[in-house]
């Protein structure tokens, strides 16, 4: 069983930064992919960003430029900057970690509210 702890979150105006943490293991986050999905209201889950055990990162297109991910193989971390932030980032950031099966295990959410 694997359990992911996150942390951050919150509200912000438009054009302001949030950070967002999960910390699984340091087994963990050398071994398994890691990410950030989010989830808007009425919408299906969607990728963010991930990180593969090789150091690989992936972002989604309407991130590209403003979040940047990494990953603290120490404290068996990833976190995520998010900055310029916009009303349509507003959504649950959930962390998830896939093994290699494929199997995937979630945090339980954290809200980003993005307002004036």
């Amino acid at each position: 069983q694997v359990q992911l702890v996150e942390s951050g979150g919150g509200l912000v105006q438009p054009g302001g930064s949030l950070r967002l943490s999960c910390t699984a293991s340091t087994t963990v986050v050398s071994i398994y992919t890691m990410g950030w999905y989010r989830q808007i209201p009425g919408k299906e889950r969607e990728l963010v960003a991930d990180i593969a055990p090789g150091g690989g990162i992936d972002y989604a297109d309407f991130v590209k430029g403003r979040f940047t991910l990494s990953r603290d193989m120490d404290k068996g971390s990833i976190n995520q900057e998010m900055s310029r932030l916009e009303t349509e980032d507003a959504a649950v950031y959930y962390c998830n970690t896939r093994n290699m099966s494929g199997f995937s295990y979630w945090g339980q959410g954290t809200q980003v509210t993005v307002s004036s």
